[in-house]
């Protein structure tokens, strides 16, 4: 599996019954290839609809339908539409389980840098501050490094989204925690050492694998 895909995977199986899913721009959206047929959720998509989708085919293409990220999806039996004001009421209202979003840059202090880059185009903030306050639960899916750049970091360099926001971090090398506003490594992915994680994240964090 790809990096991509085995951060997916993972961040699949943070859903149980009932819960209601944010899922964000990017690479959080390829989780809903990997939910268990098991698991009942539905996932909310801050442009306006919630249920569960899938991807589009050609037979089934509607192009007015996308999730937050612009993929043309298909929403399934008992999913809904509705404007903006009530998706972000649906927020800001504390009635996500949890969010699910990527990021540039993460620290030690649950801090989230996921909006812009200084001197780049950007459409602007989104949802995400929303999101980052409102939900129950943040989980953050990246890959590891960014062009061998660490973005787990001792202290973000980049515009915050928010501050101390953070619940957990899935990367393709392992699983990390906020416990106790402590970072904990709780994880490793399968053939990653601690010496590989500890080489490519400056922030500190308490090992504290689980069985």
């Amino acid at each position: 599996m790809e990096a991509k895909q085995i951060i997916a995977a993972r961040v699949a199986q943070e859903f149980k019954n009932g819960d209601f899913v944010n899922l964000g721009i990017g690479l959080p959206t390829l989780a809903v290839d990997y939910i268990s047929k098991d698991i009942h959720i539905n996932l909310h998509s801050e442009n306006g609809f919630a249920g569960v989708w899938d991807k589009a085919t050609e037979e089934t293409l509607d192009k007015d339908v996308v999730d937050a990220g612009g993929t043309n999806v298909v929403l399934q039996k008992g999913g809904i539409f509705f404007d903006s004001v009530t998706s972000f009421e649906i927020i800001r209202g504390g009635h996500l389980d949890m969010t699910v979003l990527g990021a540039l840059e993460v620290d030690e202090e649950g801090n989230l840098a996921n909006w812009k880059i200084p001197g780049k185009l950007l459409p602007g903030m989104g949802g995400a501050m929303d999101l980052v306050n409102g939900a129950k639960k943040v989980i953050i899916s990246m890959v590891h490094t960014a062009r061998g750049n660490p973005k787990i970091l001792k202290k973000c360099t980049l515009p915050l989204t928010g501050k101390s926001v953070v619940d957990m971090i899935i990367t393709e090398m392992g699983v990390f925690e906020f416990i106790n506003n402590k970072l904990h490594l709780t994880e490793l992915s399968k053939g990653v050492s601690l010496e590989e994680i500890k080489a490519l994240t400056p922030a500190s964090y308490i090992v504290a694998l689980k069985d």
